[in-house]
């Protein structure tokens, strides 16, 4: 019988995120080597690889950082999204270890979407690579999900744990000019909660606009509205998706009598540009 224990056991299923009896498997073909049952462990993941890739992962987290641009003027801030299978596998000290590591590949190439950063180096390999490489340790697949950047005067980070045993699954940049900077992070905090889409009514894609005119209008007419208030009404709920999705027109979370706008106002400040992401939405 193989000579290893059950803190052994506990210990390779913290390491690699695998099932226990993967890990037993393993200990007892690497006669209780724990370093030989971690590579067995590998190398079986890395058969898997191909078979994993039909497969949802939409668990993970969210890192980011900010750093100062090179003309020290401004901030950059950089937010990431890694996704596993499994909370479990979530909360693993290997994966956060990755997620770090894809955080800092992304700081320094510069990339700005997914397949960019994949083919960024990192430790000798791309990231593509230590990804499939954690996967196979790990037993799941995994996904660099997306990057964003925000840069401006100066930049906030807010990171929401929706469960206090996992890592950050909310993330939110908000880029601010140096007036802004003494509200940024209860506006990144009011991101993470309200979810907006657009800075201003302004970004607001034209298409966007004239299709939430027309099932305004159509749901109206549906109604049975008086056709002389069609155009008030149509109007009114119009305004309605706007505060529901553009940042500087939302009630703020903090004071629902003011907007957004008027928090911003009152410091004389302005958003110049934000990103959110929340693990698999």
């Amino acid at each position: 019988m193989a000579n290893y224990t059950a803190v052994d056991i506990k210990a390779l299923r913290e390491r690699t995120g695998a099932g226990m009896l993967d890990v037993k498997k393993a200990l007892d073909e690497a006669d209780g080597d724990a370093e030989k049952a971690l590579e067995l462990i590998r190398v079986k993941g890395l058969k898997g690889v191909s078979k994993r890739e039909g497969r949802s992962a939409s668990d993970g987290l969210v890192a980011a950082e900010v750093t100062a641009t090179p003309d020290g003027e401004g901030q950059v801030g950089v937010l990431v999204e890694v996704n596993s299978e499994t909370d479990f596998v979530a909360k693993n000290v290997t994966f956060r270890g990755l997620a770090d590591k894809v955080l800092a590949a992304a700081i320094a190439s510069g990339a700005r979407d997914a397949d960019v950063l994949l083919s960024s180096e990192v430790d000798g390999t791309t990231v593509q690579g230590l990804v499939d490489d954690t996967a196979a340790t790990l037993g799941e697949r995994i996904v660099v999900r997306r990057v964003a950047r925000v840069a401006a005067e100066h930049v906030a980070v807010y990171l929401h744990k929706v469960n206090k045993d996992l890592p950050p699954q909310v993330g939110v940049l908000v880029g601010t000019d140096a007036a802004g900077s003494s509200v940024a992070k209860d506006i990144a905090m009011h991101i993470a909660a309200y979810s907006p889409v657009y800075l201003t009514r302004q970004d607001v894609p034209a298409e966007t606009v004239v299709s939430e005119r027309r099932i305004a209008e159509e749901t109206s007419r549906n109604e049975g509205k008086p056709e002389q208030a069609l155009p008030k009404i149509i109007e009114g709920r119009l305004n309605g998706f706007f505060k529901d999705t553009v940042l500087v027109d939302q009630a703020f979370a903090k004071d629902p009598k003011k907007t957004v706008a008027q928090v911003l106002a009152e410091v004389g400040g302005t958003v110049t540009g934000f990103a959110r992401f929340r693990v698999g939405a």
